[in-house]
């Protein structure tokens, strides 16, 4: 559930010396090679469209509302557009490690000089987190 996901990540982040938002963008970016291990289909090899579309599907399955969405994808350039639902702290923490696993796949996707940034943030007011995602083509 939801709810346990939140605590638990808001726990670690409270309780673990180094345990920062930028701590929390590694992680995504080491989960996404995780990830990968075990669902290779997720990477177009050369094909940094097509693995965040790929992308934007396999989120699609984890959830049972509108967690994730990429409004904005063309050429060397993306919006992904995200919002969980959860509380301030927890929702931070989620923008963060969702950037990091996605430009963690478009690394394994073979993108490089990937540029990532935040933004608007749902936990400042907006109704959803902006993730901004750039790079050069391959």
């Amino acid at each position: 559930p939801m709810a346990s996901f939140e605590r638990l990540g808001l726990a670690i982040l409270e309780n673990f010396d180094g345990a920062g938002l930028d701590a929390v963008r590694l992680w995504g970016t080491y989960s996404a090679h995780q990830f990968v291990r075990d669902h290779a289909g997720l990477v177009a090899p050369q094909d940094a469209v097509e693995t965040l579309m790929r992308l934007k599907v396999q989120r699609a399955t984890l959830f049972d509302f509108p967690a994730f969405d990429i409004p904005t994808l063309a050429g060397v350039h993306a919006v992904v557009s995200m919002a969980y639902g959860m509380g301030q702290g927890a929702e931070e923490a989620a923008g963060h490690e969702t950037l990091g696993f996605c430009e963690g796949a478009l690394a394994l996707a073979g993108a490089r000089g990937i540029q990532g940034a935040l933004g608007e943030r749902s936990w400042l007011g907006a109704a959803s987190t902006a993730l901004i995602l750039d790079w050069q083509a391959t």
